[in-house]
């Protein structure tokens, strides 16, 4: 016959396993506040860091731009997407409309001396986002030549010239002598017309948005 055991020894053994068990969920209590504390250091330095770089890029920037208009953008609403003021944005583009009279060149050069180009125009959508901006008895300069005449139309940024996504009025462009583009009111609507170059208008300036 196998002895009982005695209820004192019972007891303590009831003791220690409940001891182990408390020891067990009191360590993974400590280590659960040792990886809150680390990540939330590491967070805290993430955020830090980062806030660290966006003011260097902001102070950069600055540089060339006396102000700049920014945006929470992105999943986490972590990104800023900025323009410079009073520049208006547009998905991912910021645009400058100019009221100074300058030839084409001086345009593109104005525009150039602000990190940007004369207007590249890729979409409908875009066209009458611009074109809510503009006056209707005033023609702009678009970032649309032909240096040659030939009806060989270029990009000022060398994006491929796509006649499908064009957006002339009736007839236009119609002259050889015109070798440049501007976007005006005409017919009731907005659309483009082949102008000479020469010939001051105002125009619009598009550049990519600043990401910090």
């Amino acid at each position: 016959m196998v002895p009982e055991e005695e209820p004192q020894d019972r007891e303590k053994g009831v003791w220690w396993f409940q001891l182990k068990v408390w020891s067990v969920a009191v360590v993974s209590i400590l280590l659960l506040c040792v990886c809150f504390t680390v990540s939330s250091v590491a967070s805290h330095n993430f955020m830090y860091s980062k806030t660290v770089k966006r003011l260097s890029k902001l102070q950069e920037y600055q540089q060339y731009y006396p102000s700049l208009t920014c945006v929470m953008e992105g999943k986490h609403m972590e990104d800023w997407s900025c323009c410079p003021t009073p520049w208006t944005s547009f998905q991912s583009s910021c645009y400058f409309i100019s009221t100074v009279m300058q030839s084409w060149t001086e345009s593109q050069n104005n525009c150039s001396v602000m990190g940007a180009d004369l207007v590249v125009i890729n979409t409908k959508e875009e066209q009458d986002f611009i074109t809510q901006n503009l006056k209707i008895n005033s023609a702009y300069f678009l970032g649309l030549s032909d240096p040659k005449g030939w009806r060989h139309w270029q990009w000022v940024d060398q994006t491929p010239y796509n006649k499908n996504v064009t957006f002339w009025h009736s007839g236009e462009p119609n002259s050889p002598d015109e070798r440049c583009a501007i976007i005006n009111f005409r017919s009731e609507e907005w659309g483009w017309n082949d102008v000479h170059c020469h010939v001051p208008q105002k125009s619009i300036c598009k550049m990519k948005k600043i990401y910090i």
